[in-house]
């Protein structure tokens, strides 16, 4: 019996679900130095405006802020940089053909590190939502929470 890997979050784009209807989740290696995994591990970073884009057969990571390490002396990395993604040449062909034809767009959802030692990035395909969507978004948002004060004041009688 196989033991489900661990999963420990260290940063989301809560901006992502708002902005995109997001259809198909990935999950990707990424690679980096060892001052960005230690300024990760200390839970500080920014996935808000990430994007992924596809360049000569191979995925980078753009947008990713990730500021340096404190103890990272000389050798420290940029802040901003593209990162290359680690996916399979199918996952990148089905992901590229998506793209063009569909016209959708790579957005970063999550990244975490997984078994405690590696960093994966979790990507999602969506199409940008148009503002009444957002609207509409915003609206049940609202409902949501007038229903959850309502029954909260409720149950205190």
């Amino acid at each position: 019996m196989k033991k489900k890997a661990e999963t420990s979050y260290s940063l989301v784009n809560k901006k992502a679900k708002f902005n995109f209807e997001l259809l198909e989740f990935i999950e990707a290696g990424i690679i980096l130095t060892g001052s960005e995994v230690k300024s990760l591990r200390g839970k500080r970073g920014n996935l808000t405006d990430s994007f992924a884009k596809i360049r000569r057969g191979e995925v980078f990571l753009e947008n990713l802020h990730i500021p340096p390490y404190i103890n990272g002396g000389y050798a420290n990395h940029p802040e901003i940089r593209p990162r290359k993604l680690l996916l399979a040449r199918k996952q990148i062909t089905k992901l590229e053909r998506q793209i063009k034809e569909k016209g959708l767009v790579l957005i970063a959802t999550k990244l975490y590190f997984k078994d405690n030692k590696y960093v994966k990035i979790e990507l999602a395909t969506g199409k940008p939502k148009k503002l009444h969507d957002k609207r509409e978004t915003l609206q049940k948002k609202d409902a949501q929470m007038e229903i959850q004060k309502a029954l909260k004041s409720r149950n205190r009688y």
